[in-house]
């Protein structure tokens, strides 16, 4: 009885462990500058990086890449495309992205995508939802574009009389 209890326990008391080993229950994120500038420290072990999604999500067989900007750089991440099913919104000239919090494995030279630095995600946590954004056109530089129509408009008629 005791072993059938260890046998179904073991596998997730191991890994609770190794969150606790790696850091990952209470990691804060790690900027897209500490990523890059310490690369060589970071590549292989396992990250928490926050950002907004930018761009489009591009799916690749059971797999997925998107970018994730944290305002500073955008890095790349590779994940399971199950894990990208929440996503509503992703930045653009239209909207505000989704914020996330990523963890996975970062790779500074990736074999996998020749060469890049990116970050393997094993988990996708949304930190808040994207929004629609609408822009407004700005009074004064409708007004300034409306004289300078004018302005032309009369340079035109002048010059056509001026060739009579």
């Amino acid at each position: 009885m005791i072993k059938k209890v260890w046998n179904s326990c073991f596998p997730v008391i191991s890994f609770l462990f190794f969150l606790a080993l790696s850091g990952v229950c209470f990691a804060q994120a790690i900027s897209s500058s500490e990523l890059i500038n310490d690369a060589e420290f970071y590549d292989g072990k396992i990250v928490v990086y926050a950002g907004e999604v930018i761009g489009d999500v591009m799916v690749r067989g059971e797999s997925a890449w998107l970018n994730i900007s944290d305002g500073e750089n955008a890095i790349g991440v590779w994940l399971n495309k199950n894990l990208v099913k929440d996503i509503l919104y992703t930045g653009s000239y239209k909207s505000r992205g989704d914020w996330l919090e990523v963890t996975g494995f970062f790779q500074r030279a990736c074999p996998e995508h020749g060469g890049d630095l990116d970050i393997h995600a094993q988990a996708l946590r949304q930190i808040s939802p994207g929004r629609a954004t609408s822009e407004r056109l700005n009074p004064g530089k409708r007004n300034q574009a409306l004289a300078l129509l004018g302005i032309l408009c009369l340079v035109w008629i002048l010059r056509r009389l001026k060739e009579k």
